[in-house]
């Protein structure tokens, strides 16, 4: 047996003990990194932690605590009722709004990880507030990154441009913008529909300030435990540990929260601007500057803002520690050093290789965009990407596929998946989620994200390649 085909099977091994038995998946990663690595790929440790996603972590942790801090003090509540007011109170045009303001930053030149870590927390704070499926709102976030990021002037776009001319091949930068846009477009009306969008519709609007001079809470929200200190009770946001294992299915996820919200209101709606809020409000602008204009890392510049105003207010950091997705963070970053370690052995080539082999021009073309999107889902969609398109071109000589429609196609294939759980955007979609359970919620995004891998590069390919577009 081959070694790339043993670590596709030890993979496959973690994923049946991971749902099995109630252990953290990134944790089983790990130690079949650490096994893989050593025994079947010859690895030191510097080879199996060439994988480890630094970037990734700390994008993770930054982000997770600045908008932990923002919860504390009481930001996010104001930036919900802000938001609704600014729509006039209708709910439902919410996850269109972070659909467009995604699919804005990332098509103005914004990395699509970049953008979703931005509007992510304060979307799913929305979801949370308004009885809003949490699928549906990270959907939209994450779709709406991708439909923008093939723009002639984003980094997608400039990357996978950049590999066409490269490699010599004939291009056409407005077709696969179109082609990432209106796939998450379609993509994002089907999930509006499917997750409860249409009764978000039938709901009409909500007053700018629902809990109302009675205190009445909105749907899917309740109020505090006690109102005149504002103070929360524990609930399953899995962001804390607990005592004891934890139960469900493996994913690592399912935590309860032991921290509670020790900020203090002066009114029941959480509207009013306080100097802690003011100051969030500036810190949460200055890592949209920061990362869009003068193109510095949002995981570094969120951890410094976090820990700037940690140490003005003291007491809002306290909790937000608590809060940080740590069961996330080694979720991700195991399952991703594990697949560094197959790109280290050269799986995802031989893979790739053996598919560019075929004889039948249109199967390959539908197998490498299968390829582009299983592999997408774990692991760096441009790196994917930067390694089809050039294995692609063999059969594009042979001029029976259009080499436009061919790298539109795994473009969208590789892209399209970015809402599983395992890629920079899903996790930072299910780190971001406040006041959910994260295993249920990681479940869904893997279950949706496995659907999409199924179908989309099935309709792209029919859509883009069959027909011999280019």
């Amino acid at each position: 047996m081959s070694p790339e085909l043993i670590s596709i099977l030890v993979l496959a091994v973690v994923f049946v003990i991971a749902t099995t038995r109630s252990i953290n998946m990134g944790a089983l990663a790990f130690a079949a990194a650490f096994g893989v690595g050593t025994l079947v790929a010859d690895l030191d440790a510097d080879g199996i932690f060439a994988g480890f996603p630094g970037d990734l972590f700390v994008v993770l942790v930054g982000v997770t605590y600045l908008f932990a801090i923002a919860h504390a003090n009481g930001t996010t509540d104001w930036l919900v009722h802000a938001a609704i007011r600014l729509v006039r109170g209708r709910v439902a045009l919410i996850p269109w709004v972070m659909f467009a303001l995604t699919g804005a930053l990332t098509a103005i030149g914004a990395v699509s990880p970049a953008a979703v870590a931005i509007v992510a927390p304060i979307a799913l704070s929305f979801a949370v507030r308004y009885g809003i499926s949490p699928l549906l709102m990270g959907a939209m976030v994450v779709h709406g990154a991708q439909a923008g990021g093939f723009s002639p002037i984003s980094i997608y776009g400039s990357i996978v441009n950049g590999i066409v001319e490269r490699e010599k091949l004939p291009g056409d930068e407005i077709v696969l913008f179109l082609a990432s846009l209106v796939a998450n477009l379609v993509i994002a009306a089907v999930v509006f529909v499917l997750f409860g969008g249409l009764g978000l519709w039938r709901q009409g609007s909500v007053a700018p300030d629902p809990a109302g001079p009675a205190g009445a809470a909105p749907h899917g929200t309740s109020r505090p435990a006690d109102g005149a200190s504002g103070k929360r009770p524990p609930s399953a946001s899995g962001t804390g540990p607990e005592p004891g294992p934890e139960p469900g299915t493996g994913t690592g996820t399912g935590t309860t929260v032991t921290a509670v919200d020790t900020r203090e209101e002066t009114d029941e709606t959480g509207a009013r601007l306080t100097p802690a809020r003011i100051a969030t409000l500036v810190a949460l602008v200055a890592l949209v500057v920061a990362v869009l204009a003068l193109d510095l890392d949002a995981g570094l510049t969120a951890i410094t803002l976090a820990v700037v105003l940690s140490t003005v207010w003291p007491e809002d950091s306290r909790p937000a520690v608590g809060r940080i997705a740590w069961p996330t963070v080694l979720l991700i970053c195991g399952v991703l050093t594990y697949v560094g370690v197959l790109d280290e052995m050269g799986t995802i080539t031989w893979a790739g290789e053996g598919v560019g082999g075929i004889g039948v021009p249109l199967l390959a073309a539908l197998l490498l965009c299968y390829i582009g999107a299983i592999v997408s889902a774990f692991a760096s969609s441009v790196g994917i990407m930067g390694a089809l398109i050039p294995l692609a071109v063999p059969f594009l000589a042979q001029g029976e596929i259009g080499a436009v429609g061919m790298v539109a196609a795994l473009a969208v294939s590789a892209t399209v998946v970015d809402v599983s759980p395992f890629s920079t955007n899903g996790a930072l979609v299910l780190a971001a989620a406040p006041d959910v359970d994260r295993e249920r919620f990681f479940r869904q995004l893997m279950m949706y994200g496995g659907i999409v891998v199924a179908a989309v590069p099935a309709v792209v390919w029919l859509v883009l390649v069959v027909p011999g577009l280019g």
